[in-house]
């Protein structure tokens, strides 16, 4: 069986006598990206990266589309212990057969992602406490990576069970290096996370980013166009619609926390009224709705994530053992589309509580509604 090349058994656990944080390893810059004229898609092509999956290692994407979901009753708690036949799954409004589920038995695969540019550096001691509060909540047998991330994306601890690493990881002078710049790519930085660390792992997935919202790599405006790919010169360049494409095809649940505060607008009942259409729109700047949240909350709209409010809660701790909670309560249903795999393009997904299942009465299910077929699989 092949070493993994950070450092970790095959099945991603660091060795018991390794105590010694691994130097961090900027993402992305043995990635190149390359955008195929007839899909429209980029098709990054990783090279000699430490990062890399094994030799032999396939990255199916589609063949088996998964579907994470929570049920919360109606004070908010996870509603736990249920079964595949409490379910039900639509793709297209067509009913799928659940070839596969998983009650939050498997180890989850979750990378903490922390925006340590200047616009919110006098948040890192607070990041610092939530970090150890998401992980007091989660299990011993999940594995946790932190990614930080300014004007490039840096890996301070591949994905490992060692929470002293992770201490470590946490503590590191590499979280306080703030460079001599006012750039935040945020969403490279999430793309590359998704694209580079993740590759090989199975089971549960989850990304908890924390941030302003305030990206400055892909030239987003008040104009939905700047979310599309260029075409011609800079055609191969990273775009919005580029990270939610990850996000679709690669079934990763993604927590987004904004350190601002919810634009009044914003609520709720908004979002879930716009839950099928671009949240970037001349209403919603009427509305003085930040066009950086309204990214934001575009990308969690897609990708199925959710999105929290730093000061609507109050306290960055409380968000991570809510995000925890969640994690740790996740189903996910897996299935193959009757409709195959070889169209590529967006999905819709649709998951229902089945008649009869024991739940609390109004209890809500949240799940995946969408996702992403890659012309490249």
């Amino acid at each position: 069986m092949q070493a993994r090349p950070d450092g970790a058994s095959p099945q991603g656990t660091l060795p018991a006598k390794s105590q010694k944080l691994p130097r961090p390893i900027p993402l992305g810059r043995n990635t190149a990206l390359s955008r195929d004229p007839v899909s429209g898609e980029l098709n990054p092509v990783v090279k000699n990266s430490s990062l890399a999956a094994p030799a032999g290692t396939i990255r199916s994407r589609v063949t088996l589309v998964q579907a994470p979901c929570t049920v919360a009753a109606p004070d908010g708690t996870e509603v736990r212990g249920l079964t595949q036949s409490d379910f039900r799954l639509f793709e297209d409004s067509a009913a799928q057969e659940i070839a596969s589920f998983d009650a939050s038995a498997t180890p989850a695969s979750i990378a903490l992602v922390i925006d340590a540019s200047p616009s919110i550096f006098h948040q890192l001691a607070e990041m610092r406490g939530a970090a150890r509060a998401l992980v007091e909540n989660l299990s011993p047998a999940d594995e946790i990576a932190v990614v930080s991330f300014s004007s490039e994306a840096h890996l301070l601890l591949p994905f490992s069970k060692d929470r002293g690493l992770l201490d470590r990881a946490i503590d590191s002078k590499y979280l306080a290096e703030v460079e001599n710049s006012s750039e935040s790519r945020i969403y490279e930085s999430v793309f590359l996370t998704a694209r580079e660390i993740f590759q090989g792992r199975t089971g549960r997935k989850a990304i908890v980013l924390l941030t302003d919202g305030q990206d400055s790599g892909l030239g987003l405006t008040w104009d939905p166009r700047s979310a599309s790919p260029s075409t011609g010169v800079g055609a191969s360049r990273l775009a919005f619609d580029d990270v939610a494409r990850e996000f679709g095809a690669d079934g990763i649940a993604l927590f987004i926390v904004s350190t601002e505060n919810r634009p009044l607008g914003m609520t709720r009942e908004w979002l879930e009224s716009h839950r099928n259409e671009m949240l970037v729109t001349a209403e919603a700047r009427k509305e003085n709705m930040p066009n950086y949240t309204l990214y934001l909350a575009e990308l969690a709209r897609r990708a199925g994530g959710q999105l929290y409010f730093l000061r609507e809660i109050g306290n960055l701790s409380e968000i991570y053992r809510r995000i925890a909670l969640a994690i740790g309560a996740q189903y996910t249903l897996g299935f193959y589309p009757t409709a195959g795999t070889t169209r590529p393009g967006w999905r819709s997904l649709r998951g229902e509580l089945a008649e009869g299942a024991k739940v609390p009465s109004g209890s809500q299910l949240t799940c995946r509604r969408s996702y992403y077929v890659s012309a490249f699989q």
